[in-house]
């Protein structure tokens, strides 16, 4: 289980495109559904933790994760770090409409390397679009709003994260 770097693209570690219809298809069973749980709460899990709880050999747990890796079903591995400490108290969400529904499309390679956005995501609904932001003050997040309307035309609707419950 070697960590690796985030890909910029949509394809798997071993070049496969997961959104392709056979690739996505292939079912997973029990054990691959253990393994998966077990990396989604700590991605360090040794491979002899995961062949504890599997009852395989590490050899056989090794395959199933580099498989689980090559599918696609896992994506990469990564540390969670706490905002706050980091520095990022601002936690919001973002939603996004276009003004000009002829550009919607452009929208998210256009806002895909400003900083502070951490994702954007499809929705249905009346927004196109959800961001969401992680800034260090109210002042940096209406920086970047402002930002954002220079580089897209769109209207935004903004939510802050008071507090986090859970995550997983």
């Amino acid at each position: 289980m070697t960590p690796y770097r985030q890909r910029t693209d949509h394809r798997s570690m071993d070049g496969h495109d997961p959104k392709c219809a056979t690739f996505r298809a292939l079912p997973l069973d029990a054990t691959d559904g253990v393994i998966l749980d077990m990396l989604e709460k700590d991605g360090r899990a040794t491979l002899s933790h995961l062949s504890e709880a599997t009852g395989l050999s590490v050899s056989a747990v090794q395959s199933r994760v580099q498989k689980l890796e090559r599918r696609g079903v896992i994506r990469g591995y990564k540390a969670v770090i706490d905002d706050e400490r980091r520095g990022l108290a601002v936690n919001a969400y973002i939603a996004v409409t276009p003004i000009d529904y002829s550009q919607e499309a452009e929208i998210p390679d256009k806002l895909k390397n400003i900083d502070g956005i951490m994702s954007c995501d499809s929705v249905a609904g009346s927004p196109s679009f959800m961001l969401t932001v992680r800034v260090e003050s109210p002042s940096k997040l209406e920086e970047l709003l402002n930002l954002i309307h220079r580089t897209v035309s769109v209207s935004t609707e903004t939510t802050i994260v008071l507090q986090r419950y859970f995550a997983k």
